[in-house]
């Protein structure tokens, strides 16, 4: 990582929410999620985080453009979210990112979301830097012959 990864680094991600990111996509084979409500799938049920958490996630790696090393990536490794309000397609949710510690390759942002309505959740994710290449060679091994 570069010297330049340090607390107070932020992000700031706008993300417009089309209807295939709603809890009914989330998993489509599933009836349960197909008879939830059209909004962005932020907290009806422990899976339902898909697509809120995707674009926290995103928003917080953004914060780190420009501040790691050729070869590193990171990978998220814990979320603690609230959901406080549903986002309907159309609205834009907006997320916001802060890195508020790094401990080596631990990484901690504290986020927070908001609509055109309320705010859609808050809460902290916690980050870790990997070497990709052998991250991905690991991954490698476990598939299948």
């Amino acid at each position: 990582m570069h010297a330049s990864l340090q607390p107070g680094l932020t992000a700031r991600l706008d993300y417009l929410v089309p209807a295939e990111r709603t809890v009914p996509h989330l998993l489509p084979e599933s009836e349960h999620f197909a008879a939830l409500p059209p909004v962005l799938a932020t907290g009806y049920l422990v899976l339902a985080t898909g697509y809120l958490v995707g674009i926290v996630e995103w928003t917080c790696m953004r914060a780190l453009d420009g501040h790691l090393e050729d070869g590193e990536q990171t990978l998220g490794v814990h979320v603690d979210l609230s959901h406080q309000a549903p986002t309907p397609p159309g609205s834009t949710l907006t997320v916001h990112a802060e890195l508020t510690a790094v401990d080596g390759g631990r990484l901690t942002f504290s986020v927070r979301a908001h609509d055109e309505a309320a705010t859609v959740c808050q809460g902290t994710h916690h980050r870790a830097i990997i070497d990709a290449e052998r991250f991905h060679a690991r991954v490698r091994r476990r598939l299948p012959q």
